[in-house]
């Protein structure tokens, strides 16, 4: 910030700030010196930060000395005032008034009571405030200056909420902290790279040739395409969650809980945790199926010769050999988690590698398809594992002989007296190519499905046989699963899991609320393309029955997917082989600090003791349970049947992120204000129906087993459930619902996610019992949105007994008021002695349990300067005192008159934010909401906040315009700087004109009450219907009624009153000597300064939105707190007057 002399001065506009010399006010003494002992204000905050203060012993330069005000004197009355005047060198020159109106007032007013601070007992050492924010001085300890909330809010971590590492990170001396390392990865590195190596996976290698060759590449399409719609679905879902807010470290699991609360978020969190143990477990299979099958074939331990009972010994091996594999990569784990983040990219660059080498191995099978031969007997698949020659006979030494294959169908290896199979004998041996090419012509053959029971013999439908059935031989290539549609979809969706990658790593993101959203949906519409594109070349390339053989016993063990690559069938292979090493050890490592997390937030009580970790960190009970239910995935040791176990928790998982997303935007919560807009309920919808859908398809009885489990769960955690209560039908249903919800309400205050206006308006009644401010009800209703409680209430004065009827009447005008402004709420009257006890029933009384208003709204009572009687700003600053003290916010609407209907859209314009101080966020929501509703929609909002002498008004504007980056509201930031300017002669004056007239006034209204006493003898105290409202009439003087009544005349009276007038005279003549209060001047000060600059920035906005100062503690100030509210706003055709309740309503966190 520059210094105040060289700054340009803001044009006022509704007045002149004119410098007054010394000489043209009486009563200066031109050799006073400048009081005025320090230069810099000090703020006291609740979290007892502590403000490093500079040395006051240091002597003031001239521009200090130039610029110190009056908001900044504090003299001791017992303290030696010529030691401060040794420090400030004099200015002879000085025009405004500065350190001799300082003197001057504190010499006139030392033993007069201040009305808001007592600060002539400040000592040196106490801690001080701005002198351009004196209004808000009293209040700062629980509503800090913007600029010091900016200043921690930019600095804010990414551990989890209520985590403590989090509390402990805030506990650390600034001496002891260490510094953080700002987390630097981009959408590459942090997001889209991850989510490939986690969603490419084990299926595509060793499972999705045999999902074309079986399903037929139209339905294989359909079933890739459907796996992956409903993950681009969930993907879009999913980011709108991610981007409401920061997502703490922490991932899947904190998103789902944090908006569907811990219910579904334990349930949905276990599910998720189940998966990706499961997930390990396929993984560690298929690794231990590439070792046993194509790398190191003679490593089995458990062999058959018979081919029915060889599957069964294969089933060992998988579980010998994975039981090895766990027990490896736990021990990993344990031992060196860091290792595994290091070969994360070793393991990716295996499967890209390994794509790219599917994608060459394509192209070039159009002009130069590798040679792998299929054997054929008939139209049936003859496995090369065994046989030398695909023919009946082979040439030895120029001598026909029986071939290997011939000593497989036939009882003798002679010719002669040989029995042979009816099949073998009747057809050919031929060989086909497996590797026609994509130039073929064979994806003809491979578009429709061939769906097969378990131990059929594959077949070529397109060649030539004889009709004859044949005995069942282990040297055919047999089907080992029995097939369909729904039992593919089951196994291929795991393939397309992964997409939580992204969202998991959330803490190490530079920008998460981009990144995510726009690395996620990359890495699916990528990894979808490699999906879709492969369907078609394995289809357009590869002979059908090659793509039917599951373990390429057709091409002589070849992994299928490895004859179509380039250079060698070994680059997928091995490739295939570590990358799934890669992704088990990575499921390894998440699934147990998933669990730790869960067992973390306290809401599963046996799973407690997973919440521990050992000295660093690493949680070892948890990964001692995730090793042991990953070992009853390797037990179950087929892979076809453990991946539809983990679809059904995945599937479970993304039904609930979709259903979040749709809640939570149908709901319209104040907190969803998702930064990615792409998204919509209908899509969500979608997305959760295809998740339900893709359940039942894969296996109903899986699905059946998950929603069992996760429904047992809900219910444990919701284990303080309300008993049912089902009375007459439907009704009955509703108010156990009702009841239940209420309850639950009950439990506690809400989280400021949940946070929204819940309003109880206050409406003011006239004489005819008609609303004097219906526009009041409007703005209310364009806040509200139709969502939440709204609760409209007014005051009736009298007796209950006696205005019974009124009431009704009143109640019914409102109702009907309501109606027409669409307001769905309820209405409430009160018949009371006195108004103001009647406003303080109704905040006390209002709503029903949980269902409760948090905020009141109600108007500024105008002309309360022309009216004579005081009850009128008595009552309104009751009521602000009232709603303090019940910890509400409140909203007062000034010329509500003005305010637009509902049918009157604007076209254009601002809503101006003047953010002063931090009182919960209130400022920030109500303009967001306001945008919600069409009057508003067009509207953009502006948020002004003010910066001193001593903020860096530039790092302010970045820190504000992080902080709404973060809260998703999209607005304008512009940081208005106010130097420490001299306190001008129209503040003095105008000062000293309110307090005048404040003094005349209570002179006057001692006369009055003379004159009233003698005319309330002729009156009938109950003839007249009191009908008040809020800010108006009456006032705590009813009970002086009774008095007036009885009241009569009488000498000692009249001498009395005689005296009384003597004694008024007297104080009228007082006036014209009096000196304004310094604490008046200086939250004068703060008043026009304010003002001045609010009208400047904002006068054509559509509504001004600003920090409403609390009313002094000493009530005696609370008529010049009025006029310094009236001076704060003059000039502005629409302000809303805001404070908050004590509590944050709004959050950066997801």
């Amino acid at each position: 910030m520059h210094p105040p002399e060289t700054t340009t001065k803001m044009a006022s506009v509704r007045f002149m700030v004119t410098p007054t010399k010394i000489d043209d006010i009486p009563g200066l003494s031109d050799t006073s010196p400048d009081l005025s002992s320090r230069s810099s204000s000090r703020v006291r905050f609740s979290s007892r930060e502590s403000v490093p203060e500079t040395s006051r012993s240091e002597p003031m330069s001239e521009m200090s000395g130039a610029t110190t005000s009056l908001a900044t004197v504090a003299l001791d009355p017992g303290s030696d005032r010529t030691s401060n005047a040794q420090d400030v060198t004099e200015d002879p020159s000085q025009n405004s008034i500065t350190g001799e109106h300082s003197q001057l007032l504190d010499d006139g007013h030392k033993k007069a009571r201040n009305a808001y601070l007592n600060n002539s007992n400040y000592e040196e050492g106490d801690e001080y405030f701005d002198k351009n924010l004196a209004l808000f001085e009293e209040e700062m300890d629980t509503r800090p200056k913007v600029s010091s909330l900016l200043n921690r809010m930019a600095n804010y971590t990414n551990l989890t909420q209520g985590a403590k590492e989090h509390e402990e990170a805030e506990n650390i001396t600034e001496g002891k902290k260490k510094p953080t390392k700002t987390p630097q990865m981009g959408t590459f590195m942090g997001v889209y790279l991850p989510c490939l190596q986690n969603i490419f996976g084990v299926i595509l290698f060793l499972r999705l040739t045999w999902v074309v060759g079986t399903a037929g590449v139209l339905q294989a399409f359909a079933i890739v395409l459907i796996c992956c719609c409903c993950t681009m679905l969930t993907a879009i879902s999913m980011s709108a969650i991610a981007t409401n807010g920061v997502v703490p470290a922490g991932g899947s699991y904190f998103m789902i809980s944090r908006a569907l609360g811990p219910e579904f978020g334990g349930a949905v969190g276990l599910c998720f945790y189940l998966g990706t143990t499961f997930a390990a477990a396929m993984y560690i299979l298929g690794a231990i199926e590439i070792f046993l099958v194509y790398i190191v074939p003679r490593a089995a331990i458990f062999r058959s010769d018979d081919a029915l009972k060889e599957s069964a010994a294969m089933l060992n091996n998988m579980r010998v050999y994975g039981t090895a594999f766990l027990v490896l990569m736990v021990l990993v784990v344990f031992i060196g988690v860091r290792y595994v983040n290091k070969f994360a990219s070793l393991f990716l660059a295996c499967v890209i590698v390994s794509i790219l080498a599917i994608y060459a191995g394509a192209i070039k099978s159009s002009f130069a398809p590798p040679h792998f031969p299929v054997c054929m007997l008939g139209n049936r698949t003859l496995s090369s594992r065994h046989i030398d020659v695909c023919s009946k006979t082979k040439e030895v030494n120029n001598v026909t002989v029986p071939s290997k294959l011939w000593g497989f169908f036939c009882n003798s290896s002679q010719f002669f007296n040989a029995t042979c199979d009816e099949y073998f004998v009747h057809n050919n041996v031929t060989s086909v190519q497996g590797i026609p090419g994509l130039v073929s012509g064979i994806i003809t053959e491979n578009l429709w499905s061939n769906y097969l029971p378990k131990g059929e013999i594959i077949e070529k439908p397109s060649a030539k046989s004889s009709d004859v059935l044949g005995n069942l031989n282990h040297e055919y290539v047999l089907v080992d699963i029995t097939t369909s549609f729904t039992l593919l979809v089951g196994i291929f969706f795991p393939s397309v899991t992964g997409i939580m990658a992204g969202s998991n790593r959330s803490g190490d993101l530079k920008d998460a609320q981009k990144s995510i959203p726009i690395g996620t949906i990359l890495a699916i519409l990528t990894t979808s393309f490699v999906y879709l594109s492969n369907v078609v070349l394995f289809g357009a390339c590869i002979e059908g029955v090659v793509l039917r053989d599951k373990f390429g016993d057709a091409v002589k063990g070849n992994l299928v997917v490895g004859t179509l690559s380039w250079p060698s069938p070994w680059v997928i292979v091995i490739g295939s082989f570590f990358s799934t090493c890669g992704a088990g050890l990575q499921s390894l490592t998440g699934a147990p600090r998933l669990l730790q997390a869960i067992a973390k937030d306290n809401i599963i009580p046996f799973l407690r003791v997973f919440g521990h970790s050992k000295a660093n960190g690493e949680p070892t009970w948890a990964l001692l349970l995730t090793a042991a239910i990953a070992e009853l995935g390797i037990l179950i040791a087929s892979l076809d049947l453990v991946a539809p176990i983990l679809s059904m928790f995945f599937l479970m998982c993304y039904l609930f992120v979709n259903l979040a997303c749709a809640l939570q935007t149908l709901l319209r919560t104040p907190n969803w204000r998702p930064r990615f807009r792409y998204y919509h309920w209908a899509l969500s919808f979608m997305g959760m129906s295809i998740c339900l859908a893709l359940m039942f398809i894969s296996s109903w009885y899986y699905a059946i087993v998950a929603m069992v489990i996760a429904g047992m769960i809900y219910k444990y955690i919701e284990y303080q459930g309300a008993e049912k209560e089902w009375g007459d039908g439907i009704r009955g249903l509703s108010l156990s619902a009702a009841r239940f919800a209420l309850l639950r309400l009950e439990e506690g205050p809400p989280h400021t996610k949940n946070w929204r206006p819940q309003l109880l308006v206050l409406l003011k009644l006239d004489e005819d019992l008609h609303v004097k401010h219906p526009r009041l009800l409007t703005f209310a209703s364009q806040l509200k949105a139709g969502k939440g409680l709204t609760i409209v209430g007014s005051v009736i004065v009298g007796n209950f007994l006696e205005n019974y009827g009124e009431a009704l009447a009143a109640e019914q005008t409102i109702k009907h008021l309501m109606e027409a402004e669409k307001v769905k709420g309820f209405s409430q009257l009160v018949v009371a002695a006195k108004l103001r006890e009647g406003i303080s029933h109704l905040i006390q009384s209002c709503g029903l349990g949980g269902m409760k208003h948090n905020t009141v709204v109600m108007g500024w009572p105008n002309g309360w300067r022309q009216s004579e009687d005081a009850r009128a700003w008595k009552t309104f600053i009751g009521t602000v005192r009232v709603t303090t003290a019940a910890h509400l916010a409140l909203l007062v609407a000034k010329n509500v008159s003005f305010f637009p209907s509902n049918v009157e859209p604007f076209s254009e314009g601002n809503i101006d934010v003047w953010w002063i101080v931090h009182d919960g966020g209130m400022l920030m929501l109500l303009p967001f909401l306001l945008k919600q509703h069409k009057v508003w929609r067009k509207c953009s909002i502006r948020i002004f906040t003010v910066a001193q002498l001593e903020d860096n008004s530039i790092q302010m504007k970045k820190d504000l315009a992080t902080f709404l980056y973060h809260l998703r509201i999209e607005a304008e930031v512009e940081v208005v700087e106010m130097h420490d300017s001299d306190i001008s002669a129209y503040t003095y004056e105008r000062t000293l004109m309110m307090e005048q007239r404040s003094q005349m006034l209570r002179h006057m209204r001692l006369s009055k009450t003379e004159r009233d006493r003698e005319a309330q003898l002729v009156k009938d105290r109950n003839s007249m219907l009191r009908l008040t409202s809020i800010g108006s009439d009456e006032d705590e003087e009813t009970e002086t009624y009774q008095e007036k009544v009885h009241m009569t005349w009488t000498k000692d009276k009249y001498m009395a009153s005689r005296g009384q007038k003597a004694k008024s005279m007297e104080g009228f003549q007082d006036l014209l000597n009096m000196r304004p209060d310094q604490s008046n001047v200086r939250r004068m000060h703060t008043a026009v300064k304010l003002n001045e600059v609010i009208v400047n920035k904002s006068h054509e906005a559509k509504l001004v939105l600003l920090n409403m100062p609390g009313p002094p503690r000493n009530p005696e100030g609370d008529e010049n707190y009025m006029e310094f509210l009236e001076v704060l706003t003059e000039g502005l055709e629409r302000v809303l007057l805001v404070r908050g309740g004590g509590s944050e309503v709004i959050t950066i966190y997801s």
